[in-house]
């Protein structure tokens, strides 16, 4: 396994939110850089003005060229942007939206040649940012567009819990149209592989949630369980992949159930998100699982009404740029123990002496 510092492109978000209040706090910490080699597409000139605003004199960003500049232990700066892009601290403004894709399409195209080797992104504003070169939903659309990836998973990690979405920003009026057992039977695989090459887990057990009310009580509140998300998880069963349910959702996350399973499929937006953000909102880390490269993000958004407060919390962000870490050198782990069949029987014996213990004991996410 390669033992030299991963390098963490970070992608500076729209510029008038709290994105380099949440960067620069994260990166003052002098241990971030035995963890990485962080590299901040964005702008030395607003990170100026953000420091500024927010009275930071203890920080200082290196400037580079390219990523291959990155000094292995300092803060690094690519300029991305136009040098007269103006900063307009708590305001949704097309230059602001334009200078948040323009970081991240200079990042993701490092990105794809292996010039870093995780994205970790700032938050940005899904409607500023809409243009004729940019018609995304956000940021999972447009990177699994040019990963050229059949799906994704937006999945969202924290301590004790993993949850993914079956579907994710869509109306909540076209949710049961789109959930089918073709939906469910490839979210819940892509999300096993998941948790098996990017946490560690050798035999994940997943937890899928029910799209009605009380998991739709017998059919008597839909038949939905019993006809879609039922069948589905008996298909993948038979695959050797151990999911359970479907769970009426208030009651599993109510009786603490969500601990007791590695993985969690929810079947939409608010229904994994809301309570996943009541318990971990400065913890929690969005991942796109499903990616041929590693993309992480706080769980939160531009907060357009602290930005240049100094209020935001750098925690979801921290966390976020760990996880990344985490899980690029838990790849790395499983493809080299994928090509040393001798290796990989070691890590199975010792796998089923310890099956009694919580089923995440290999897992290296120590910052999590």
């Amino acid at each position: 396994m390669d033992s030299r510092p991963v390098r963490a492109g970070i992608s500076h978000g729209d510029i008038n939110g709290i994105g380099y209040e949440v960067i620069i706090k994260a990166l003052s910490d002098p241990l971030i850089n035995d963890l990485c080699i962080p590299i901040v597409y964005g702008s030395p000139k607003v990170a100026a003005y953000h420091r500024k605003a927010l009275n930071i004199n203890n920080f200082s960003f290196n400037s580079v060229r390219s990523a291959e500049e990155a000094h292995p232990k300092k803060a690094n700066i690519i300029n991305c942007v136009d040098e007269n892009v103006r900063v307009e601290l708590g305001k949704s403004t097309q230059q602001g939206g334009e200078a948040a894709i323009e970081s991240l399409v200079k990042a993701v195209e490092d990105l794809k040649n292996k010039k870093i080797d995780v994205l970790v992104t700032a938050p940005i504003d899904k409607h500023n940012v809409q243009s004729e070169h940019f018609r995304y939903k956000g940021h999972t659309d447009f990177l699994r567009d040019k990963a050229g990836a059949e799906d994704s998973l937006m999945f969202m990690i924290n301590e004790t819990m993993r949850i993914g979405m079956a579907t994710d920003h869509v109306p909540l009026r076209e949710v049961p149209a789109l959930i089918s057992p073709e939906l469910i039977t490839r979210k819940l695989r892509l999300m096993n592989r998941s948790l098996i090459t990017d946490f560690g887990i050798r035999k994940p057990k997943i937890a899928v949630l029910g799209l009605n009310p009380h998991a739709g009580d017998n059919s008597l509140l839909g038949t939905e369980e019993a006809t879609i998300i039922m069948p589905a998880i008996e298909k993948v069963k038979k695959d050797g992949i151990l999911a359970f349910g479907p769970f009426p959702a208030d009651g599993f996350f109510g009786a603490g159930l969500f601990t007791k399973f590695d993985g969690i499929l929810a079947m939409y937006h608010d229904q994994g998100l809301s309570p996943f953000k009541a318990l971990a909102f400065d913890t929690g880390v969005n991942f796109t699982a499903g990616l041929p490269f590693v993309r992480t993000s706080p769980v939160h958004g531009t907060a357009f009404a602290i930005a240049g407060k100094g209020e935001a919390s750098e925690s979801s962000f921290r966390h976020a740029l760990y996880l990344a870490c985490d899980i690029f050198r838990n790849r790395e782990m499983y493809d080299e123990i994928s090509r040393n069949p001798l290796r990989k029987q070691d890590i199975d014996l010792r796998s089923e002496r310890f099956d009694e213990l919580p089923p995440d004991i290999f897992n290296s996410e120590q910052h999590l």
